[in-house]
């Protein structure tokens, strides 16, 4: 551990640890990245790399070990978190439909209620946002077509072992936050409150693609690389092609990663994806730095956490959109006052539980029908915080491009559980997270009474036959309105989007394909 780090917690050791000093109300301070895997923020995945900043919150906080997101893409996922509710009650089905602009979050009632607010860096929960490709590879997933969405993942080395700030914009961002806590956190009279969006360590856009390409390149410089212990990745098993799971196969292939990687490109892979979680590591220690400077830290909950994960080339799969572990599975540490340290909770919580977790932090009670409960009595010194019980499973669902059914995954005690579509026309799965923690045995029928006690249970939360039905016909609806508004240009603004070089394949079928799906014949 280096030197600052372990300066910082002798230092948080010795304040006093009540919530809020002299019965004030504390700063609340929350860091989300993007697509950073839960798994990194505990034993073994910890060791992987060297993340000195998310190690300091767990030695002196709270690490959820089994937390999860709601929904495995940007938006929806960060609307759930603002929101407070399921991605199914705001009908936030993918990354250009969302919450609107004008929705209640927790930091406007943060605000409401006598906190000095601020939000800089990536938010990314309202709607209309996002690329045209990546709004229209939502809307037609129905169609019977199979074409690649995104670019074959690569790497990009840059700089040399000086070259420390490769993300620039988050860096910024990050350099914006520390000066507002220097000039009007540290001088404020009243409790702020400041929530800093990282876009790191989500995939680079791939130049090389042109103006439509997707995000699949990992960059990173030596200075990163050099934090990561290449003797500790691991090259994840795969299932040959034709056992995957249908809608697992087609994630690979929209993906493009159904054609031959070598061992060494899926380790280099690996490799600068660790070492871009290390870059944005560095980006939370500022900002725990600048509260330490200003003498703010012992009256400040921090929290770190991720919208979702990152495959990271296993299951033969990049990116996220998945319900796999690396995907769905997100880090969440919160540290301060009057909160245990070092504590390790296996309770299973998602990320709608952060909106009245904030609240009940703040002393603000919260309002309407949340999906989310507080974790303050998982958290909490005091005894008068553990009378409320969490459920014990956890939701997450998914709608968007690159999956080409509505996903709902269940998880309770050691199972998880993923219902697709009607419950009907696509199989489910059922793994043993437990006993099988690279989810490559779905035991779905070795358990039917499992299978239909958590079926059961599912249902009891959300109608889901129902939800892929309202998907559906909001994707034909919303693809048919932008298909109507481009008039004669409909043709060659679909075919040159980021599927452009397989439709030019076969341009008529895939044009009757969409007319069949949205029209009923061709």
């Amino acid at each position: 551990m280096n030197t600052e780090v372990l300066a910082l917690i002798v230092l948080f050791q010795i304040f006093d640890q009540s919530l809020g000093q002299n019965g004030t109300r504390p700063n609340i301070v929350m860091v989300m990245s993007d697509a950073f895997d839960g798994r990194l923020t505990f034993d073994p995945g910890s060791k992987v790399v060297q993340l000195p900043y998310t190690n300091y919150l767990r030695e002196l906080g709270t690490t959820f070990l089994n937390a999860y997101t709601n929904s495995p893409i940007c938006c929806p996922s960060r609307a759930a978190m603002w929101s407070g509710q399921f991605v199914h009650l705001t009908r936030s089905w993918n990354n250009y439909k969302c919450l609107d602009a004008n929705a209640t979050t927790w930091m406007d009632l943060l605000k409401a209620n006598g906190y000095l607010t601020k939000i800089m860096g990536k938010l990314d929960y309202t709607s209309g946002s996002h690329s045209v490709s990546n709004r229209v590879e939502a809307w037609t997933r129905d169609v019977q077509f199979l074409l690649r969405q995104e670019g074959r993942p690569v790497t990009q080395l840059v700089g040399n072992m000086s070259t420390v700030r490769i993300m620039r914009k988050d860096w910024k961002n990050t350099d914006i936050a520390t000066q507002w806590i220097h000039q009007r956190g540290a001088s404020s009279h009243q409790p702020f409150a400041l929530y800093l969006g990282l876009n790191l360590p989500h995939p680079y856009k791939t130049e090389s693609l042109g103006p439509t390409g997707g995000g699949s390149t990992f960059l990173t410089s030596p200075y990163w690389l050099k934090k990561v212990s290449s003797e500790l990745i691991t090259v994840p098993k795969w299932l040959p092609i034709a056992a995957m799971h249908p809608v697992d196969f087609y994630s690979t292939f929209t993906k493009n990663c159904s054609g031959v990687f070598t061992e060494e490109e899926v380790k280099r892979i690996r490799a600068f994806y660790y070492a871009m979680c290390a870059e944005a590591d560095a980006m939370l220690g500022q900002v725990i730095s600048a509260l330490r400077e200003n003498g703010l830290l012992n009256n400040t909950v921090v929290i770190f956490t991720a919208d979702h994960g990152e495959l990271a080339m296993e299951h033969r799969q990049f990116y996220k959109m998945s319900m796999f572990e690396g995907s769905s599975h997100v880090p969440l540490l919160v540290m301060g006052p009057g909160l245990m340290s070092g504590l390790q909770v296996n309770q299973l919580v998602s990320l709608v539980d952060l909106y009245p977790t904030v609240l009940d932090i703040a002393g603000i009670p919260a309002q309407g029908i949340l999906s989310g409960h507080s974790l303050l009595p998982l958290l909490s010194k005091a005894s008068a915080f553990s009378n409320k019980q969490h459920p014990d499973w956890v939701l997450s669902e998914y709608h968007g491009c690159n999956v080409n059914a509505s996903t709902y995954m269940l998880r309770s005690g050691r199972w998880k559980y993923i219902a697709y579509a009607d419950g009907l026309s696509v199989p489910p799965q059922l793994f043993d997270v437990t006993l099988d923690k690279e989810e490559l045995h779905n035991v779905i029928f070795k358990f039917p009474d499992v299978w239909t006690h958590l079926d059961k249970l599912l249902r009891s939360i959300v109608d889901y036959p129902k939800v892929s039905t309202a998907v559906h016909l909001y994707n034909k609806k919303a693809f048919g309105a932008w298909r109507h508004s481009l008039g004669r240009n409909y043709s060659q603004v679909i075919a040159n989007l980021r599927w452009h070089v397989d439709w030019q394949k076969n341009v008529l079928a895939n044009k009757r394909a969409i007319d069949k799906w949205l029209y009923g014949s061709v």
